[in-house]
């Protein structure tokens, strides 16, 4: 396993969009949330302990949630847990991981990932992974992994690539980028999936430290010179204090809008392994196994009588009897019972507005 690989695994979300399964004080990424076992972050640590080695293998969280780490994940060194005081998205994230590895390998090679996303074919996914990194190391190219399309999804943004432009050496395997687009209408992600070259954006980034120092030092200078000034700090007793006042100034903004659309060296590999980013409770009933009424379901005590192509889960110990529903998510906790129709799922963020509005934080 080669020493100069590294993951960085982001893991700050709250998971509004799977309330009330998902609360702020322990979101969908600490949960169980496909029935697999273990958490999701806890199978995406696993993964990439098969590509990196485990102490190179860096989780950026909230500092609320550093506890919840340590247990999931026990032996972790103190270090590889990057606590960030307030969330800034995307880039703050990555350039405070960056700059903290630069000094303990300034050759490392970073592999950055979502800490819920559900794979189907892992073997395939650790070779394309593996054809990235052979990449990133061999060049200065920024790649990013995208899903071949299945269907016309409007929840993912898309990445449009040159079907006849490759990286050096990688000929119809790794794709010059020519946009990134965001998550579109019906009628435009049918036009993407007929154009035939456009992917589904994952979130998924593989590059060398030089390459990405660079991009942030010619793209996001303003990110970019915050933890560069703050540098000497990082992995000592001072770095708490010294992040807060840093975070406290950061822009919020994500790398994809902060690097990935301005950068000329941004590659993709058109890659299909069985991927959702399990964004909501509509990607779960399609990733989960069903039953033969196409129910998807998660719990115990459970009892179902003409229900159908429902997305149950029961994390309470009271006995659940559901009669006479059609594509609903049910969703039952110690402390809140959800019934929700599967095309109205937009609606939970308003109803977790309206409960913190009528209830308080109680429930939430």
């Amino acid at each position: 396993m080669n020493k100069d690989n590294y993951c960085i695994i982001m893991a700050g979300g709250i998971g509004t969009r799977f309330w009330p399964l998902s609360k702020t004080s322990r979101p969908k990424q600490f949960i169980d949330i496909l029935g697999m076992g273990e958490s999701m972050i806890q199978t995406t640590f696993t993964r990439f302990e098969k590509i990196c080695p485990r102490e190179n293998i860096f989780i950026v969280t909230s500092s609320i949630y550093v506890d919840l780490v340590n247990k999931q994940i026990p032996k972790l060194n103190p270090n590889q847990i990057i606590a960030e005081p307030t969330r800034r998205n995307t880039a703050p994230c990555i350039a405070y991981a960056n700059f903290k590895i630069a000094q303990m390998n300034p050759k490392a090679n970073i592999i950055v990932t979502p800490s819920d996303h559900f794979i189907v074919n892992e073997e395939k996914f650790i070779e394309t992974i593996q054809l990235g990194l052979k990449a990133s190391r061999e060049s200065n190219a920024l790649i990013t992994l995208g899903i071949k399309p299945t269907y016309p999804n409007t929840g993912y943004g898309y990445i449009q690539y040159k079907t006849n432009e490759y990286l050096h050496n990688y000929s119809d395997q790794i794709n010059k980028v020519k946009l990134f687009t965001e998550k579109p209408n019906y009628e435009m992600a049918v036009q993407f999936i007929a154009s035939g070259d456009f992917l589904w954006n994952s979130g998924m980034f593989i590059w060398s430290l030089n390459s990405i120092d660079s991009a942030m030092k010619t793209y996001l200078k303003d990110v970019y010179s915050i933890f560069d000034g703050i540098k000497e700090h990082l992995n000592t007793p001072k770095e708490d204090a010294i992040i807060k006042n840093a975070y406290s100034s950061c822009p919020s903004i994500s790398i994809d809008y902060g690097v990935m659309e301005k950068a000329d060296n941004v590659y993709v590999i058109p890659a299909d392994f069985g991927w959702s980013d399990v964004g909501t409770w509509g990607a779960i009933y399609e990733v989960r196994d069903k039953d033969l009424k196409g129910n998807s379901v998660v719990g115990k005590n459970i009892m179902l009588y003409d229900t159908d192509k429902c997305v149950i889960n029961n994390s309470s110990s009271k006995l659940m009897v559901l009669q006479g529903l059609e594509d609903y998510i049910v969703v039952n906790t110690d402390d809140v019972l959800m019934v929700c129709k599967k095309d109205q799922e937009q609606r939970i963020k308003q109803f977790v507005t309206d409960v913190e509005v009528e209830k308080g934080n109680e429930y939430l």
